[in-house]
Formats: structure tokens, C-alpha cells, sequence
């Protein structure tokens, strides 16, 4: 017998992360970014407006679902709150603005593609510090600059579902740039690994990803 609407797994996983983040769309990576497309499209008021360029960031959990759906639920709703501070306090402290949580994951704005970077590695090394009953989670994130219209107090657009695409291709732990991305920084100071064969739909056939980690101490002085 089917299970009856709202004692599926996926159901409950869905109940916690609105106790966690309330009002808030499910991971990219749950429901795909038709999801976050339709909460664009609703959650501003008045004309949509292309802006001055920015660096969006987009975050996600690997693995959340299947560890989740084996804990028990106030693992589940301790794990999402301390990746949610972790993850705000990291991107406000480098001068990004949270645009909305989504689950297990969050999408971010920066001014400066420099500091949406380091902000990306930055909340990957804290959140891989949290341990819930010995599980150690990991992050994947994913930045794209472009000039997204601007809603209210979202965005939305084709850099927007780039973003989210070049996250959604990431491994735990990693941080991978766009091309346009990558062009607005300094590159001696980081370390830089193409990712070869990248393809997602929705992105143009010929972006290029990079997997990309900062340079710290000597080695940005010297390019090492």
C-alpha cells in the first residue's frame, strides 16, 4: 500500500526544513530549480529590473537527504540550524547579503567576486567542522557574476539558474567558479583546476567551471 500523503520519507524531510528555515523553499538540489525559479517569481512585488553586476553564490549539503532520512528529527532540525549560522555568519562577515535559504542550503549576493569566493570556502571549512551524532556534513557551492533582475529583495534570471547549476555540479567541500566569474579577480591569488566537460542545461554550451581554492599567507604573496 502506498504510504498515505504526508508519511512519505520525502515529506518529513520537507516538514523539518520548514521548522528550520520557515517560509523557505526546499535545497536546489531537492526540488530543482524549477522550484527556485517559481519562488522568484513570487516572492518580489513591482517591475524586474536588470541591476549592476553581481556575484551570486549558492550553497547545498551532499548527501542531506540520505543522512537525513536515517536521523532522527531533532538531528535533522540541530544540523539545519547550526549549517544556517554558520553559513549566514561567514557570507555576512565578507559583505554578502542571504537572499533566501533554500533547505539545506542557501543563495547569496556579493558586490565583488574576491570575497564571494573566500566566503564560499570560509562557510565549506566551518561546516565541515559541525558533528551531529558523528555525521560530519559538507557543503558544495557554486558562484556565477552576472547582472540578474532584481525583485523586491530576490533576483531571478538566467545568472541566477547558472549559479545554481555550476553548485549543483560541485563535490563536498568545493568550491567552483564560472568563467565570468573568475574574470573579476586577481587569479595568482588562487589555486585553479578547470573542470573539464562541464555541461548543464540551462548554461551556454561553452561556460567554462573552474574549481578554485584561496591562496593564504606566502603563498599569495609569492603565487605559489
Amino acid at each position: 500500500m502506498a504510504p498515505a500523503i504526508g508519511d512519505r520519507p520525502s515529506d518529513r524531510i520537507a516538514r523539518l526544513i520548514s521548522q528550520a528555515r520557515a517560509d523557505q523553499p526546499s535545497a536546489v538540489r531537492e526540488l530543482g530549480l524549477t522550484a527556485v525559479q517559481v519562488w522568484q517569481a513570487l516572492s518580489g512585488s513591482g517591475p524586474a529590473a536588470h541591476g549592476t553586476e553581481v556575484t551570486i553564490l549558492f550553497t547545498d549539503l551532499v548527501g542531506f537527504s540520505s543522512w537525513a532520512l536515517e536521523a532522527g528529527d531533532d538531528q535533522v532540525l540541530r544540523l539545519l540550524g547550526e549549517v544556517g549560522q554558520a553559513s549566514d555568519k561567514v557570507i555576512t562577515q565578507h559583505g554578502g547579503t542571504v537572499v533566501k535559504s533554500l533547505g539545506d542550503g542557501v543563495m547569496a549576493v556579493f558586490r565583488d567576486t574576491g570575497p564571494a569566493i573566500d566566503a564560499a570556502y570560509e562557510a565549506c571549512t566551518a561546516i565541515s567542522a559541525i558533528t551531529i551524532e558523528g555525521y560530519r556534513p559538507q557543503l558544495r557551492t557554486g558562484l556565477h557574476s552576472g547582472r540578474p533582475r532584481r525583485v523586491g529583495s530576490d533576483y531571478l534570471g538566467v545568472d541566477v539558474n547558472v549559479a545554481a547549476r555550476v553548485a549543483a555540479a560541485a563535490g563536498g567541500g568545493e568550491v567552483l567558479v564560472s568563467g565570468p566569474a573568475l574574470a573579476n579577480v586577481d587569479t595568482d591569488r588562487y589555486t585553479i583546476r578547470r573542470r573539464r566537460r562541464f555541461r548543464a542545461k540551462g548554461t551556454p554550451r561553452d561556460l567554462e567551471v573552474f574549481s578554485v581554492v584561496p591562496r593564504y599567507g606566502d603563498d599569495a604573496v609569492h603565487g605559489r
